[in-house]
């Protein structure tokens, strides 16, 4: 196993590659779309991008990310001593009617194909997604993690619908009328999340990029008047077959699938981890289940991280765990001591797991 961290696009940079390495992480996953350009976000804490009804602000550009562009950034990274694992997310402008069933859909599936053969041809192993009309919201803000750690968590279902112009909580089009996407039902989800695999899981064996799947965050059936489709474990599975290949694969987040109100932690990891379908995963620990739920430390949530690690050896799991997000700590860096208290965490019980073994 090898451990990484995840950056979001604001932190592409020098201080944020050092720091990275000097914690000892020897990978990363990056973001390359901007969910900070909304006002209320401030990039100097580098937490997680907030905003409920106005969204995140606006999506990026709708150009495809160029070869030249990708390997720039990995240069960059690989000069520092890191490896670049994986992009997560596309640019909600880059594939709004894929998501929605629009007449743009296959224009926009051909954008998603290039970009894939330019992560392929620029060494990136994994791209991860996430398939979801709203996205990441309901969040709240507070003191939720040992100490009074700033951290978020979830207290309430939003049920606003999405606006129109506005796809995975950021808006692609400000020019549309008012008035809300249209609604659809859970096996419409599925049927679309089907053709998106069916188009782009032959492009990604074809460039040897494997596709991680993130679930829904937070997981509940229903969000913002919007069906979502990875809201229990057993889920994941329906997604892994619905295009059985080695490509296919999931973006393994014990977090959100903690918060899950079935299932088992332990049997799920144990389950797809078996099955060789972890991408990466994302390694963060939380209080309680959705609809409530708080993020805390990760070594003072529900989740025994430690068994966990037992479980990955166990099934010879060799991919990138990151902390994903961790609650701020008092003082003038918060990100970066949440950050290095995880990764010491995580080194400390990773080298516990592996010497029980000698």
């Amino acid at each position: 196993m090898k451990l990484g961290f995840g950056l979001y696009k604001h932190m592409l940079n020098e201080q944020h590659y050092k720091f990275a390495k000097q914690c000892g992480a020897t990978h990363l996953v990056i973001h390359l779309v901007d969910y900070f350009s909304h006002e209320k976000n401030n990039k100097n804490s580098a937490s997680q991008p907030l905003g409920q009804k106005e969204g995140w602000g606006k999506a990026g550009s709708g150009e495809i990310w160029s070869l030249e562009e990708l390997l720039r950034i990995k240069k960059e990274i690989n000069s520092h001593g890191l490896e670049l694992e994986a992009i997560e997310n596309f640019d909600p402008a880059t594939w709004y009617d894929v998501l929605l069933a629009g007449e743009k859909r296959d224009e926009q599936l051909e954008g998603l194909k290039e970009l894939i053969r330019n992560v392929g041809k620029a060494g990136i192993p994994t791209f991860g997604y996430y398939f979801s009309l709203a996205g990441v919201a309901s969040r709240t803000q507070g003191t939720y993690a040992r100490g009074g750690a700033l951290s978020v968590g979830m207290e309430d279902v939003d049920d606003t619908p999405v606006p129109n112009g506005m796809i995975w909580n950021m808006v692609y089009d400000d020019s549309v009328p008012e008035g809300f996407i249209p609604s659809c039902t859970h096996d419409e989800m599925w049927s679309r999340l089907q053709y998106f695999l069916d188009a782009i899981i032959p492009v990604a064996e074809e460039a040897g990029v494997k596709l991680a799947a993130h679930p829904d965050d937070p997981p509940l059936p229903f969000l913002k008047n919007t069906p979502r489709l990875i809201h229990q474990p057993h889920l994941y599975q329906k997604l892994i077959d619905l295009y059985p290949s080695p490509n296919n694969q999931l973006e393994f987040c014990l977090g959100t699938l903690s918060e899950m109100t079935e299932g088992n932690i332990y049997d799920s990891t144990d389950h797809y981890s078996k099955q060789g379908k972890l991408g990466y995963i994302h390694f963060r620990n939380v209080r309680g289940k959705a609809p409530s739920y708080k993020e805390v430390f990760v070594d003072e949530g529900d989740v025994d991280m430690i068994k966990i690690l037992r479980i990955l050896k166990k099934n010879n799991f060799q991919g990138v765990l990151i902390p994903d997000h961790t609650p701020q700590m008092t003082c003038d860096a918060p990100w970066y001591a949440g950050m290095a208290f995880a990764m010491g965490y995580m080194k400390a019980a990773l080298k516990l797991i592996n010497e029980a073994e000698n």
